[in-house]
């Protein structure tokens, strides 16, 4: 692996050592010659080409690999580390197997980095926007502006007078009338008073029982033809 490639961004697996993967093998699988991670200058290295016993690694000073956490079949952990007695090592980096893929564990100072990216990231788009609006008057001075937020969300106000208004508008109610009118004069026994609604009917001949009608005495003709009001009655005299 080159030294000047992130090791945090890439991945090793060999497809024929998953279905027999375990714990006691997992080293094994670890130390193969493609993995990019395994440094060949190891004690395990050295215990491997000599055949000797894995416990005798306590008893050497120097780079080591070992098993961390196993959680078979699917989770394994292997630190790497630096022995300087039987009792006492440095750890320097954790490697984790999830499905046979080998990954390197980031370290704090990588984790505390992203973190502190992406924070300056959402902070930086923050006063961008928060910019955007900013607006100078040489006699107001600074300001803000948000109409663009406040004409994508109408208030209720204005919602309840557009649903007031979705119910007929001035045009549709006159062009209904003029249409009602058109259809009474093709078809007037459809809109003749007996074709009205029973009630409405009874109704109807109630207001006409209810007026009076008042004749005017019969006027006859005279010779000449000409209708003349009739004689007007004179008082009696005492």
């Amino acid at each position: 692996m080159d030294k000047t490639e992130n090791a945090l961004g890439i991945s090793w697996i060999d497809s024929a050592w998953v279905p027999h993967l375990n714990q006691g093998n997992i080293l094994d699988y670890f130390s193969e010659r493609s993995n990019p991670f395994y440094d060949r200058t190891c004690n395990n290295e050295t215990i491997k080409m000599q055949r000797l016993n894995p416990d005798q690694m306590l008893n050497m000073t120097g780079l080591e690999y070992s098993l961390l956490h196993a959680q078979e079949p699917i989770l394994y952990v292997i630190r790497k580390q630096h022995r300087h007695s039987p009792t006492q090592v440095t750890p320097l980096a954790d490697y984790y197997i999830i499905g046979g893929s080998v990954y390197q564990g980031p370290d704090l100072c990588s984790v505390v980095n992203s973190r502190l990216l992406n924070t300056l990231s959402c902070l930086s788009s923050a006063f961008d926007e928060a910019q955007s609006f900013a607006r100078f008057h040489p006699t107001k001075g600074y300001s803000w502006e948000f109409k663009d937020k406040e004409e994508k969300e109408p208030t209720s106000k204005d919602k309840k007078v557009k649903k007031k208004e979705e119910a007929s508008s001035a045009f549709q109610r006159k062009r209904v009338d003029l249409l009602l009118g058109e259809l009474a004069k093709k078809h007037p026994a459809l809109y003749s008073p007996t074709s009205q609604h029973p009630a409405k009917a009874a109704h109807a001949e109630e207001m006409k029982a209810d007026v009076k009608v008042e004749k005017l005495p019969d006027e006859k003709p005279t010779s000449n033809g000409s209708m003349k009001p009739p004689p007007e009655k004179k008082q009696k005299l005492r």
